[in-house]
C-alpha cells in the first residue's frame, strides 16, 4: 500500500494489529508498532488498546502492561484488554487489582469487563473472589447473567473441585443452559472423574449440539478414566459411526524469520523427528521436577483404534 503512495492511518494500523494478535505474530506486530510510533499515532487510544490485546496475545504481557502504565487516557475498553490479558497469562491476582483501581477511578464495569475478571479469577483459582464478583455484579452494578457469565462461574467452581456447587448453580438459571455452560460443567466433570454427572452434561451439550465431537471424546475419556470400557468403547463406536473427529489442534511460532507450524499427531513435518528429542527432553526435566502426567486416558480402542 505504501509502495502505492497511501500512507496508513489510524483505522490502516488498527487493522493490522488485529491480524498481528490472531495470528501471534509479535515480530510483525513490533514492527506494526514501531510504524504507529513513527507516524506519531502512538497516542491514538484505539491504537494503544489495540496494542495491549496484541502484544497479550503474543505472549509478551510486560510490553502489554507498559503500554497501558504509559498512556495518558484510559477508556472500558483499555482497562478490559489487560485484563483479559492478565487472566490468559494466569496473572489472576494482577487482573482483579487492576478491576479495583479501575472502580476507584470512576469507570463503571459493563457485562464484558465482568467476564474477563471472572475468567481471570477462574484461571488462578481465586474462587472466592470470583463469587464476590458475581455478587458484586448482580447486587451492586444490577448487571443481570447471561449465558458467559454463567458458563464462567461454572468453570470457576468446577476447576476448584466445588462441581456439584457448579450444577446447583445451573439448575437455579432463570433459563436453560447453553451447550457452553454445560461444557464447562463436563470439563470439570472429566477433570474430577465424576462419571454420572459426567454423563448427564455430556447428554445435555449433545442434545443441544448433536455432533460436538469434543463432548463424545471427554465422555469416553472420563469412562476410561474409571476403568468403565465397555461404555468407553460404545462412545467410539458412536463417533466412528457419526464418521466425524475432532479437529486436531494446531499451533506455530516464528523464529528467525521463519515460521513453524505443529499439528497434534503428526509426523511427517521436516523437523519432527528433532521436535520428539527436545519435547522427551522436556518430558524427563518435568519428571525431576515433581512433574505426575495424568494417563488414565491412554487405553486402547477395543475397536480397532488407539
Amino acid at each position: 500500500m505504501e509502495s502505492e503512495g497511501f500512507s496508513p492511518n489510524s483505522f490502516t494500523f488498527s487493522s493490522v494489529i488485529a491480524a498481528c494478535a490472531n495470528l501471534a505474530v509479535l515480530r510483525c506486530g513490533q514492527q506494526v508498532h514501531g510504524g504507529i510510533v513513527h507516524k506519531g499515532l502512538d497516542r491514538d487510544l484505539a491504537l494503544a488498546n489495540s496494542l495491549i490485546d496484541m502484544y497479550a496475545k503474543c505472549g509478551n504481557i510486560s510490553d502489554s502492561h507498559k503500554i497501558f502504565s504509559d498512556m495518558l487516557h484510559r477508556d472500558l475498553v483499555t482497562w478490559t484488554s489487560m485484563m483479559i490479558g492478565f487472566g490468559s497469562h494466569g496473572y489472576g491476582k494482577e487482573a482483579v487489582d487492576l478491576f479495583d483501581e479501575m472502580v476507584r477511578s470512576g469507570i463503571r464495569p459493563d457485562r464484558i469487563v465482568f467476564i474477563a475478571v471472572l475468567s481471570a479469577c477462574s484461571h488462578a483459582g481465586l474462587v472466592d473472589e470470583g463469587l464476590r464478583y458475581f455478587e458484586t455484579m448482580v447486587d451492586k452494578y444490577n448487571i443481570k447473567p447471561n449465558q458467559e457469565i454463567y458458563g464462567c462461574v461454572v468453570d470457576l467452581l468446577g476447576r476448584a473441585g466445588r462441581v456439584n456447587e457448579a450444577y446447583r448453580l445451573i439448575q437455579s438459571m432463570p433459563f436453560k443452559a447453553d451447550e457452553t455452560v454445560w461444557g464447562a460443567l463436563l470439563a470439570a466433570c472429566k477433570a474430577h472423574r465424576l462419571v454420572d454427572l459426567g454423563k448427564l452434561a455430556a447428554r445435555r451439550v449433545l442434545d443441544l449440539r448433536p455432533n460436538m465431537m469434543g463432548a463424545y471424546v471427554m465422555l469416553s475419556n472420563i469412562y476410561a478414566a474409571e476403568g468403565k470400557y465397555k461404555e468407553f468403547a460404545k462412545v467410539r463406536r458412536t463417533m466412528r459411526r457419526m464418521g466425524n473427529k475432532k479437529e486436531a489442534g494446531k499451533s506455530w511460532i516464528e523464529v528467525k524469520n521463519q515460521v513453524y507450524s505443529f499439528v497434534v499427531g503428526d509426523k511427517m513435518g521436516s523437523h519432527t523427528e528433532h521436535v520428539y528429542v527436545v519435547l522427551d527432553l522436556l518430558n524427563g526435566n518435568m519428571k525431576e521436577a515433581g512433574y505426575v502426567p495424568d494417563l488414565d486416558c491412554l487405553v486402547h480402542d477395543p475397536e480397532g483404534g488407539s
